[in-house]
C-alpha cells in the first residue's frame, strides 16, 4: 500500500495561507498542515484547524525568516538589529554549532517553539523546520531531545527520488540537492534510531513553489511505495513577507485540481496525517 501524507507548509504565516489550507482540505485532496506558531496569523490557523478535526497539524519550526517566540533580549545571537531571526543561515549555523551561548538560546527557542505549540491544544502530528534547517545537526539533536518531552513522533526528512522526478518531465538534480543529500541521509538514520518516523520519499524540493497541477497529478501517477510526503506552498495569492516568484495560486489550484484528486482515488494510494499510519 502507498501511504501518503500531503502537507501545506508556512500555516499562520497569513490568512491568505489559512484560506488555501482548510479549502484544499475540505475540498481537495490536503491531509496536514505544519503550523508557525509565531506567524502573523498563527492565533486564526489554529482557531480555524480546531475547526477541521480531520486536518492534521504539526509544528514548523522556525529559526531563519521570521519572528522568536521569545522576547529578543534572550535570543540575541539568532537575530538581526529588527528582530527578526538571521538570514546569513551558513553564518548562523556556524554560530549554533561552535558557540555554547548560541546553541542555548537555540535550545530555548525551539522549546519555546514547542511550548507554544502544545499550549494550543492541537495533537502533535509532526515537525519539520522552515528551509530545512534540522538538517543542521545542532538544530536536530535539540529538535530531538526537547520535542521528546511534548510527543515528537514524525518528522520530515527532505530525501526526494530523483528517478521519480525524471518520469514526470526531464530533471537534472540541482548542487544543493547534492550537498545537502548526506546530511538528509544521517538525519534519517538518527531519526530512525530514536525511533521518529519519516516519509521514505518526500516531494516538494525540486519544485518549491512551482507544483502545478501536472507535477502534482505526475508524481500521484509514479508513487513508490512506502510512505511519502509531498509538501506545498499553497495561498490565495501573494501575502506581506511571501517569497518572491512562488506560484502560491497555482499550488492551492493543484490540490483543488480534479485530475489531481481522481490520481488518488484509484485504491492504491492511501491519504492521512502521519498519525493515521502504524508505527512500525
Amino acid at each position: 500500500m502507498k501511504r501518503l501524507v500531503v502537507t501545506a507548509d508556512d500555516f499562520g504565516a497569513a490568512r491568505e495561507v489559512n484560506d488555501a489550507v482548510l479549502e484544499a482540505h475540505a475540498k481537495g485532496i490536503l491531509t496536514a498542515t505544519s503550523l508557525m506558531v509565531a506567524a502573523p496569523a498563527a492565533a486564526d490557523a489554529v482557531a480555524r484547524a480546531k475547526a477541521a478535526p480531520s486536518l492534521r497539524v504539526g509544528l514548523h519550526l522556525v529559526l531563519v525568516e521570521g519572528a522568536p517566540v521569545l522576547p529578543v533580549s534572550q535570543v540575541p545571537d539568532l537575530v538581526d538589529v529588527h528582530g527578526n531571526f538571521r538570514t546569513d543561515m551558513a553564518r548562523a549555523g556556524a554560530a549554533m554549532f561552535f558557540l555554547p551561548h548560541v546553541k542555548r538560546q537555540l535550545a530555548e527557542e525551539i522549546a519555546a517553539q514547542f511550548a507554544a505549540f502544545r499550549a494550543t491544544g492541537l495533537a502533535l502530528d509532526h515537525v519539520n523546520a522552515h528551509k530545512h534547517f534540522h538538517l543542521h545537526p545542532t538544530i536536530a539533536a535539540l529538535m530531538l531531545s526537547i520535542g521528546r518531552d511534548f510527543g515528537l513522533k514524525a518528522a520530515r526528512v527532505p530525501l526526494e527520488p530523483a528517478v521519480t522526478l525524471a518520469r514526470i518531465e526531464p530533471y537534472k538534480g540541482s548542487s544543493v540537492a547534492a550537498l545537502t543529500r548526506p546530511f538528509a541521509q544521517g538525519l534519517r538514520r538518527r531519526f530512525a534510531r530514536a525511533g521518529i518516523v519519516s516519509p521514505d520519499a518526500v516531494f516538494g524540493l525540486a519544485w518549491s513553489g512551482a507544483m502545478t497541477g501536472a507535477r502534482l497529478k505526475g508524481i500521484l501517477e509514479n508513487l513508490p511505495e512506502g510512505l511519502s510526503e509531498i509538501y506545498l506552498h499553497p495561498a490565495t495569492g501573494a501575502y506581506p513577507g511571501s517569497a518572491p516568484g512562488y506560484r502560491y495560486a497555482e499550488e492551492r489550484a493543484a490540490l483543488l485540481d480534479p485530475a489531481v484528486i481522481a490520481a488518488t482515488q484509484g485504491g492504491d494510494i492511501c491519504l492521512g496525517g502521519f498519525c493515521d499510519f502504524p508505527i512500525h
